[in-house]
């Protein structure tokens, strides 16, 4: 990756104010979940998560490496595959288009490449080594879902499209992406890339870079072709849209959900590995990927505490449960070794 970048540009930019009048989620001059209690982190509670965070000590490492994959793509996107990299970035192939959602390369998640979350293990894939992609999706404007070093390699090598909710495409400008090249919905918006359609989904979180919250929107996302069916969840607590969703969008033949950075002062705006198999249940999927645990330590739970839980409590539920870097397709036998015990 290039080297760090000025603090103000990796902040990104504030969209001009009205922009976004005509959404019923936008009012009071900032993005709104459905549940008016759930805004992102209570007030009273980051004192005390700044706290904790200071006291918390190694608990949400790994012991030893992490294992990796070395991805082995084809020359073709399949009808449905994926490639999780680690946290919330997943290379899908969905009807023989390749899609790219929450792309992060950067070693910290952080404004700065000095201070933050690190990586607990490299990125399996190198940039340059990606095909050539359809669309690259952003679930919204965190530092661990959208990196600022990733966006501007991708568009200096690809040619493809940004797709991502209101607000976001204020960041993009601000590093220079050019304006065709960004779509930016609202959710019950689409967007079609020849026979890929690409829907924005509700989810239930916050954004921020710096100081404001909420002047841009976060989403799940619907990534589909008359062959396959994709629901990317991003980042998001548990919430009743999954049901409709399900009923008017499923089945899919792949639900990738979130299942770590869990606590219990967010719970609104983050699910735990439960939450993520009521999800998938009510999203009417068939695999389920975890994704947003391993990588880097957000919360105060153990390292492997996440995958534990949702194995412990899957049942029936078919997982798929790669290594980073591990491809795996839909119709094939699933990775499934418990490859993050020592």
């Amino acid at each position: 990756m290039p080297p760090s970048l000025p603090l103000p540009r990796s902040l990104g930019a504030r969209p001009r104010p009205g922009a976004f009048d005509g959404s019923p989620h936008f009012h009071d001059g900032a993005f709104h979940n459905r549940r008016p209690d759930t805004s992102g982190v209570p007030t009273e509670s980051r004192a005390s998560l700044i706290r904790d965070f200071a006291l918390k000590g190694r608990s949400g490492r790994p012991t030893g490496p992490v294992p990796l994959a070395t991805p082995d793509l084809p020359a073709d996107a399949d009808t449905c595959a994926a490639t999780w990299l680690g946290h919330a970035t997943v290379l899908l192939e969905v009807g023989g288009h390749w899609v790219l959602a929450d792309p992060v390369w950067s070693e910290r998640v952080s404004p700065s490449g000095q201070v933050g979350p690190r990586r607990h293990h490299p990125v399996p894939l190198a940039l340059r080594d990606l095909p050539q992609l359809s669309a690259v999706l952003i679930s919204h404007d965190h530092y661990d879902h959208l990196d600022t070093r990733t966006i501007e390699w991708l568009t200096r090598h690809q040619s493809m499209v940004y797709v991502v909710p209101l607000g976001v495409g204020a960041h993009l400008r601000r590093w220079d992406v050019p304006p065709e090249r960004i779509v930016e919905l609202d959710w019950g918006q689409e967007h079609q890339i020849g026979s890929l359609r690409l829907a924005c989904a509700e989810a239930q979180h916050f954004s921020g870079r710096f100081l404001t919250n909420n002047t841009t929107l976060w989403s799940s996302w619907i990534v589909a072709t008359d062959e396959a069916r994709v629901f990317f969840g991003g980042d998001t607590g548990h919430h009743d849209g999954f049901t409709s969703i399900g009923e008017s969008e499923g089945p899919f033949d792949l639900t990738v959900l979130p299942i770590g950075a869990y606590d219990r002062r967010w719970r609104s705006i983050h699910m735990d590995p439960a939450e993520a198999l009521h999800a998938h249940a009510t999203l009417r999927g068939q695999v389920l990927l975890p994704i947003h645990w391993a990588t880097f330590d957000l919360a105060f739970h153990a390292w492997a505490d996440p995958i534990e839980w949702l194995v412990r409590e899957a049942g029936d539920t078919t997982l798929a449960l790669p290594r980073p870097g591990e491809r795996f397709r839909i119709l094939d036998d699933l990775p499934a070794n418990p490859w993050w015990r020592p």
